[in-house]
């Protein structure tokens, strides 16, 4: 089965999105909240950067950074692969793959559409499985 971005794996979602302005902390804590493994940075709807429990501690933690004055964009990814709503999960599996990242925002041009995880490829890889097993 072929399964597109939108619907089949991210559809519904209620985004985290935090400004570049926010703290770690303030990001770190959404995330737990939401039991999420990166939030997305924007400003006015421009997509800015992910940051990510990866970004956490490789960026902030490790090197003594604190979580409650360091602000997102100081330690953000901003080099960011993206993902269409149209594109094929094979893609995404493809470029995650490649590029050695667990999240890609999904984007209709410069509309931020969702985020896509590692999970949710996961599931629907999982769910595929045990369809063909009836």
């Amino acid at each position: 089965m072929t399964r597109h971005i939108v619907p089949d794996l991210v559809s519904g979602q209620t985004l985290t999105i935090v400004r570049p302005s926010a703290t770690v902390a303030e990001a770190a804590k959404a995330m737990a909240d939401r039991n999420i493994g990166a939030v997305i940075v924007a400003e006015e709807g421009h997509l800015l950067g992910i940051f990510t429990e990866r970004d956490l501690v490789r960026r902030v933690v490790s090197t003594g950074r604190d979580p409650k004055t360091t602000q997102i964009e100081e330690v953000m990814t901003s080099d960011l692969a993206t993902v269409h709503p149209d594109d094929e999960a094979g893609r995404a599996r493809d470029l995650m793959r490649r590029t050695g990242c667990r999240h890609l925002p999904v984007m209709d041009g410069e509309r931020i559409v969702g985020m896509l995880s590692i999970t949710d490829l996961y599931r629907a890889l999982e769910k595929d499985l045990e369809a063909q097993r009836g």
